[in-house]
């Protein structure tokens, strides 16, 4: 067997070149929803607070998606929400997952970023959806052997679509359910990728920038 390591996926400057299209066309649309948004907003002389930063940190459960590994992992990120648009408000959102309890095939990191879409429902429950992209590595406990290679890391870009909730319990503090199903793009497996699945219970501090106005 010859043994080896792999560590960084060889289309790696295209990979690059297709995140930084993608960045480019998330940050345009919010753009866009931003300036719509925000001439709407001012017809409005009860509009307060049209950009709104919060901060959130939970714990997430991680099914890698490689020979049934499992990670324990910490994640946390802020989000800069824009002036809503009718019933949607759209939110540049970064996070970052770290793991804690690093299983016993893989453990995966990642520092990912992306547009983010809340539907204001006018109560407590805020439902969203967002679509995340970025960088991740994934660490193989005792090396992974795959195809006569023995792979100790490999780093990669990630897509990370998903779908959560923040439940409100005052004008500064929510609970957030949130999952994600991210596809990383270099893996040890046949089809080259991974597919990973995380689910994250944690909370959010909203801050009130306007607090002196009302």
């Amino acid at each position: 067997m010859v043994r080896t390591e792999a560590s960084q996926h060889q289309g790696a400057p295209t990979e690059m070149k297709q995140v930084k299209v993608v960045f480019t066309l998330a940050l345009l649309l919010a753009a866009m929803c931003w300036v719509s948004a925000a001439g709407a907003q001012q017809a409005s002389p009860t509009a307060t607070q049209r950009l709104q930063l919060s901060a959130f940190g939970g714990t997430s459960g991680v099914f890698t998606g490689l020979s049934g590994g499992k990670n324990f992992s910490i994640t946390a990120g802020a989000d800069l929400a824009l002036p809503p648009y009718r019933r949607l408000r759209p939110t540049l959102e970064i996070r970052g997952i770290y793991p804690t309890d690093r299983g016993l095939i893989d453990s995966q990191k990642s520092i990912l970023a992306g547009l983010r879409v809340d539907y204001v429902l006018g109560h407590r429950l805020h439902p969203y959806g967002d679509f995340l992209f970025g960088r991740g590595q994934m660490d193989y406990r005792n090396g992974y052997i795959f195809n006569s290679y023995v792979y100790n890391l490999t780093t990669t870009y990630l897509y990370s679509p998903g779908a959560g909730f923040d439940y409100d319990f005052s004008d500064h503090l929510a609970v957030k359910v949130d999952a994600q199903y991210q596809r990383w793009a270099s893996a040890p497996t046949p089809s080259g990728t991974i597919y990973s699945t995380v689910a994250t219970a944690g909370l959010v501090y909203r801050f009130d920038f306007n607090r002196g106005r009302r």
